[in-house]
């Protein structure tokens, strides 16, 4: 058994970021990035399928969970505090587990930084021209609640909400993203429950930026990836699958792995399919 190491690691402009780390002797290194923006670490459980076999690093990303406040929010930033835990950890090179807006984060950094990747797992992110797809995906994230739940949603996103309601506004919010929905309602409340306030400053601010990308630059980026990069999209994801495919046409050597019957947390869902892809991109040939 591995033991778990947590850490605050203090970055160059004196931003902290809290990290939780397992380490093997002369193991790859992989670095697991979170979604939101705005959000904190929920990966563990998906780290702790190939803790075994590889160093794994969790960590809350600027400003979100347990890291520091920072007023610094751009995807350059961001960038930057990845390379940074890279040096900290010792790693020469690294393998990038991003899970949705961290898919895109590290989707850049892969192509900012491509001689310190070693492989990318593009797990649930939105692909290409994500403007030309958000009001096909509210509408199906919309139509898989209720009339009640989607008033009852949107009265508390226009309020202060206590705890309690704001607990139920993020398991409404969330609810959509879960392919079964006998489960949705009870997978979105344990995620809605977690401690840690949303900053709604960085996703504001990282998801303006990213609207303002040129499809020509989301291009010019995925050709600047040397890496190999496994792209995984639960089918019942409500985010369309136009902006994924339209991605993995783009790099030069990704491979394309959708799974049935999973939304947008499939190691929840199909948590067998799920840790037999990563392990075999990661502990095997990723191409």
């Amino acid at each position: 058994m591995t033991d778990t190491i947590t850490e605050l690691v203090r970055l160059s402009d004196r931003a902290t970021l809290w990290t939780e780390s397992t380490r093997l002797p002369d193991a790859p290194g992989v670095v697991f990035v979170h979604g939101g923006p705005g959000m904190w670490d929920y990966l563990g459980p998906l780290a702790a399928t190939v803790a075994d076999e590889v160093s794994t690093h969790r960590f809350d990303q600027r400003s979100c969970g347990r890291s520091s406040p920072s007023d610094d929010q751009r995807l350059d930033r961001l960038i930057g505090d990845l390379e940074e835990l890279r040096e900290h950890f010792g790693h020469r090179r690294w393998f990038v587990v991003g899970h949705s807006f961290g898919a895109t984060l590290g989707l850049a950094y892969a192509a900012a930084h491509p001689a310190r990747v070693s492989g990318l797992v593009y797990c649930s992110g939105v692909g290409l021209d994500w403007p030309q797809h958000r009001a096909a995906y509210r509408a199906r994230a919309s139509a898989r609640l209720t009339p009640q739940q989607r008033t009852r949603r949107d009265e508390l996103a226009r309020r202060e909400r206590n705890p309690a309601e704001e607990i139920e506004w993020r398991t409404l919010c969330w609810l959509p993203d879960f392919a079964d929905p006998a489960r949705a309602a009870i997978m979105a409340g344990q995620d809605a429950a977690a401690e840690f306030a949303l900053n709604h400053h960085a996703n504001s601010v990282l998801n303006s930026e990213c609207a303002r990308w040129a499809v020509a630059g989301e291009r010019a980026a995925c050709s600047r990836v040397r890496a190999p990069v496994l792209v995984i999209r639960g089918t019942a994801d409500p985010r369309p699958a136009e902006g994924v495919e339209s991605l993995v046409a783009e790099l030069p050597r990704a491979r394309y792995a959708p799974l049935s019957g999973a939304g947008h947390q499939p190691w929840r869902e199909r948590p067998a399919e799920m840790r037999s892809l990563l392990r075999g991109f990661l502990l095997g040939d990723p191409d």
